[in-house]
Parts: structure tokens; C-alpha cells; sequence
């Protein structure tokens, strides 16, 4: 089994791990129903990607 050949000191650990953060997702507002969404993905709420209607919601159902 693998061991360190020397001791790495406390400081040279921690300067390592100060980039294992968390990163917020990108959050954004659908610009058809202003709903929050992920960026880049298909809204929720209305079913809308890019401007145009990729999923048909079950409130369109209803009114259809």
C-alpha cells in the first residue's frame, strides 16, 4: 500500500483543498412565465426551452 514519504504540513493541505467549495446553479427567470428555472433547461412551469414550447403542460391539456 501507497504512504506519504513525508509529512505534508497543515498549511500545504489546506492551500490544496481551498478549491473543494460547492458552486450555486446557474438560476435564471423564464423570460415567457418569469418562473425560476435552471439555465439552459426546459421550464417547469410552462414547458418552454428557448422560446418555443417543447413540452405540452397539463394545464394545456385542460383548456384544449
Amino acid at each position: 500500500m501507497a504512504l506519504p514519504k513525508y509529512k505534508v504540513s497543515r498549511a500545504r493541505g489546506r492551500k490544496r483543498r481551498t478549491h473543494y467549495k460547492l458552486d450555486l446553479p446557474a438560476i435564471v427567470a423564464c423570460p415567457k412565465c418569469k418562473e425560476m428555472k435552471l439555465a439552459h433547461h426546459v421550464c417547469k412551469n410552462c414547458g418552454t426551452y428557448d422560446g418555443t414550447q417543447v413540452l405540452v403542460m397539463q394545464e394545456d391539456k385542460k383548456k384544449a
